[in-house]
């Protein structure tokens, strides 16, 4: 007995020794390069601590009081823990008297959290390889000990760093942080970590700051959408100013990804942001062209009505000619409908994948799809209003009245007098047929022209119906078609040559339903 009193004797001095050595070698080398070989030490004194137990296990008392005295767990994660904040403790808000003023200044102490983060995951790391060894007793639990001490002083740690120095925005140095927070939490509970209260929940810390970051996003979007005077491009096929703020959209958008990928439900509040500035986008363009739009009294909002009907009385008998203000206002409208808008949807809907709710269905997509159906909605009441302004200008005029010139056609006159008979009506929709072609892009000239060509067909289709029991006005009826069919055709043939589409060239509708009328 007095032989293994004297071996317990020698064993713990042995061990004071070496731990006393051990934290002694800590304290003077305190850097991030040391901390690999730090936690190898640790598992080494673990392991001779074990071995050095063996051969005390034929006597049946194995005393925990031994290892309670060679390393108490839960004071040694405490002072592992606190060597690793010494690192971050000049960036928390007492320490930290306007000492963050620069860029690069921040982004090295958002580097260092960084680091924090890793650096705590490590000792848990082997903390739970020590504790796979089966070294310790089966009662000691030493990641869930070491862990829930890591976990909550590095919450109150993120805390209070967030706090005195609050991201604005999820920059590269934010998001690395973020990454390496939301990484730690994984980690605990891909390491079947117990939960603890206090602990760090990653997006809790960050999720504030997120709906700040959205909100001011939407802010500095709608800001630049109400400067105080957009003034015309000088020779544009679209506004340079919608092409901007569709480009900083997207880049604001991007800087999301590493968010949304962590935490998707905050697509929705992305989704809706974005929404609302691609409403004032437009109504910024309208602002803009203003005064291009008030003389298409059917495309323009109601409350402009008795606005543009006293801008009407004023304006001269001059035809009317689509200016080019016009063209680009429309080419930019068909341009966010069919890219802008859609090159922001697409990379939303690159996430949407990620946000489901328990019956699977997907919440993404209300808010894009409400402006994809404005932007359809105003395209279209813009393109009838150019056709409407286009049509009455024709009819406007008692030798370009086509209704006119159908009434007074004799059943005696051949296609020789019809064609005399349209010779101004014929001259002023090749005019103004060229004139939309130099206003307007490709598809948008071509969809006006079918609108144009539609509108003169129901003149003729209205006429034939309210004449169906005489057949008298057939032949006139019938020329007349032919002649329109003919214009539009040939000039729009000649105008864009291999870019017409055969569609294009069909009759429209109305044509169809005049025809078949007169068959």
């Amino acid at each position: 007995m007095f032989f293994l009193r004297l071996c317990s004797k020698i064993i713990n001095h042995w061990m004071s020794i070496l731990l006393r050595a051990y934290r002694s070698y800590l304290a003077r080398y305190q850097i991030v390069l040391h901390q690999l070989w730090h936690l190898q030490f640790r598992y080494s004194v673990y392991c001779m601590i074990y071995s050095l137990m063996k051969h005390r296990a034929y006597s049946g008392a194995i005393c925990r009081s031994d290892i309670r005295n060679a390393y108490s767990d839960e004071a040694a994660a405490a002072k592992r823990c606190r060597r690793h904040m010494i690192e971050t403790d000049e960036f928390m808000s007492s320490n930290n008297d306007n000492l963050l003023t620069d860029d690069m200044t921040i982004s090295a102490a958002y580097l260092k959290m960084k680091t924090l983060c890793i650096n705590i995951s490590l000792e848990i790391q082997a903390d739970i390889k020590i504790h796979d060894q089966n070294i310790l007793p089966s009662s000691i639990d030493l990641p869930n000990i070491a862990a829930s001490l890591y976990s909550t002083e590095l919450c109150k740690r993120l805390k209070g760093f967030l706090s005195a120095s609050p991201p604005s925005r999820p920059l590269q140095h934010v998001a690395e942080l973020l990454i390496a927070t939301a990484n730690f939490e994984r980690d605990l509970d891909s390491w079947q970590v117990r939960p603890v209260h206090g602990g760090v929940l990653s997006r809790e810390l960050f999720h504030d700051y997120i709906m700040v970051w959205i909100e001011d996003t939407r802010l500095h979007l709608l800001d630049y959408c109400k400067a105080e005077k957009l003034s015309y491009p000088a020779a544009s096929t679209t506004s340079p100013f919608v092409e901007q703020i569709y480009e900083q959209i997207r880049e604001s958008i991007n800087e999301y990804g590493v968010v949304i990928n962590r935490w998707p439900q905050y697509l929705m509040s992305l989704e809706s942001a974005i929404a609302d500035v691609e409403r004032e986008v437009m109504k910024a363009l309208e602002k803009q062209y203003m005064e291009t739009l008030m003389p298409l009294r059917d495309g323009i909002p109601k409350i402009l009505e008795k606005h543009v009907q006293r801008l009407t009385r004023r304006q001269s008998v001059a035809p009317y000619v689509v200016p080019n203000q016009l063209g680009t206002f429309m080419n930019t409208v068909k341009r966010m409908l069919d890219v802008l808008h859609c090159r922001v949807e697409d990379i939303l809907k690159s996430w949407a994948s990620y946000l489901t709710i328990a019956n699977g269905t997907t919440l993404f997509g209300e808010q894009m799809n409400s402006i994809t159906v404005m932007l359809r909605k105003k395209y279209k009441k813009y393109l009838q209003a150019i056709v409407e302004k286009i049509v009455s200008e024709t009819q406007a005029n008692r030798t370009t009245r086509l209704k006119r010139i159908l009434e007074e056609t004799k059943e005696t006159e051949g296609e020789s007098e019809m064609r005399e008979r349209m010779q101004a009506l014929r001259a002023q929709l090749s005019d103004s047929i060229h004139n939309l072609h130099g206003v307007f892009s490709c598809r948008i000239f071509v969809a006006i022209c079918r609108g144009f060509w539609d509108r003169l067909g129901q003149i003729v289709l209205r006429f034939l119906e309210s004449r169906k029991e005489n057949r008298i006005w057939y032949r006139g009826s019938d020329y007349a078609l032919g002649i329109l069919d003919d214009v539009f055709a040939s000039e729009m043939q000649k105008l864009l040559g291999n870019a017409l589409q055969d569609k294009d060239l069909d009759p429209p509708q109305s044509v169809i339903d005049a025809r078949s009328i007169l068959c």
